[in-house]
């Protein structure tokens, strides 16, 4: 199917691409890597009667070294987020949660922060971001500001993001030295996460003294565990599994034709001790 009809504005920089928004109004799609939005407008799901594509915000792009954290800009593809040093040493849950996603081809055009605006809950980049306790940088007419992950994630396909504004820079603590896992269930490659487990831990001697555990399609958004977090300090690799028998606590994962929902909470408690196992180098 081919979409409507609408105008193309490709702005260079972000104060550009605000003024086209804020003229453009509530008839406007932003457009990041595209691998979701274009579906969308080739099904006609959405009509705007302008896209504002940040392809040529060469300030979006690239990671940097903040000192007590690393940022990501909003623009960066999944394939330089995977092969980054940085991204790597500091936040390694990242790297190994995108380089699951999709093929090669999805991962040279998809974004981190266009999957992170359109909030897919069976999306594999916001249990990790929301595990690693990120921060997100919007802006919009008002200025900057700031947002935890955990305050980012409003519903289904919705976030912190309002009409008119921007995701520029996603900033995530160092967690040098922590081990990490990203245990993705599918029924056939390069699906969409069936449920997730996005792991990491700090550890001692064989004993967590550390946990951050985020969910995948366990709800209409990405999910924490602190159940499980809170159960794992002081735990090893032999006893994982009462620690992890609470990974599906508070969650409300979907019904459909992949799995029903207890289906989908019986998974979350295997992937969860998989994942930290894992991030043990177990």
């Amino acid at each position: 199917m081919i979409p409507a009809t609408f105008d193309y504005a490709a702005p260079t920089s972000v104060e550009e691409a605000l003024s086209v928004l804020a003229e453009a109004g509530d008839d406007a799609k932003v457009l990041a890597g595209g691998q979701s939005l274009l579906p969308i407008l080739r099904m006609r799901l959405n009509a705007p009667e302008k896209v504002v594509d940040l392809g040529r915000v060469e300030a979006l792009r690239g990671v940097r070294d903040g000192g007590d954290h690393i940022a990501i800009g909003s623009m960066t593809p999944y394939s330089e987020v995977v092969g980054n040093a940085l991204v790597q040493e500091h936040a390694g849950l990242l790297a190994k949660a995108v380089e699951t996603v999709a093929d090669p081809q999805i991962r040279h055009r998809g974004t981190v922060g266009g999957a992170l605006v359109h909030a897919d809950p069976a999306g594999d980049v916001g249990a990790p971001v929301l595990a690693l306790d990120a921060t997100m940088v919007v802006v919009g007419p008002g200025g900057e500001r700031t947002v935890g992950a955990g305050e980012f994630f409003h519903d289904l396909f919705e976030t912190a993001v309002a009409d008119g504004e921007l995701l520029t820079e996603i900033r995530i603590p160092k967690h040098t030295g922590w081990g990490s896992a990203y245990e993705k269930f599918v029924r056939v490659s390069h699906q969409w996460s069936i449920v997730a487990v996005a792991a990491t831990v700090k550890a001692e001697g064989g004993t967590i003294t550390e946990a951050r555990v985020g969910l995948t399609n366990m709800g209409s958004t990405p999910l924490r565990a602190t159940a499980v977090e809170q159960a794992l300090v002081g735990k090893g690799t032999a006893d994982l599994a009462d620690a992890c028998a609470a990974a599906a606590e508070g969650t409300n994962p979907p019904s459909d034709l992949n799995g029903d929902a207890d289906y989908r909470r019986h998974l979350a408690t295997v992937l969860t001790r998989r994942a930290v196992q894992h991030a043990l180098g177990g």
